[in-house]
């Protein structure tokens, strides 16, 4: 799928994020990669093969607010 030389990480990569954009669409909170992995705001994945990658975004401790 991609042209590029050297090449995007193919979807099933572990580096897949590190593709290129293809089509950035962040109003609506997604973007498409040259690789086909479509890359939501929420951190989460959709891969070509169908396969879900839930969000994984990592929780930054020193900005969790606490009821009083």
């Amino acid at each position: 799928m991609c042209q590029h030389q050297p090449p995007c990480p193919t979807a099933e990569s572990a580096d897949r994020e590190s593709a290129r954009l293809m089509a950035h669409h962040p109003e609506q909170g997604w973007s498409l990669l040259c690789n086909g992995v479509l890359l939501f705001e929420d951190t989460g994945e959709l891969l070509p093969d169908g396969q879900i990658i839930a969000p994984h975004r990592p929780l930054d401790t020193d900005q969790v607010m606490t009821a009083a």
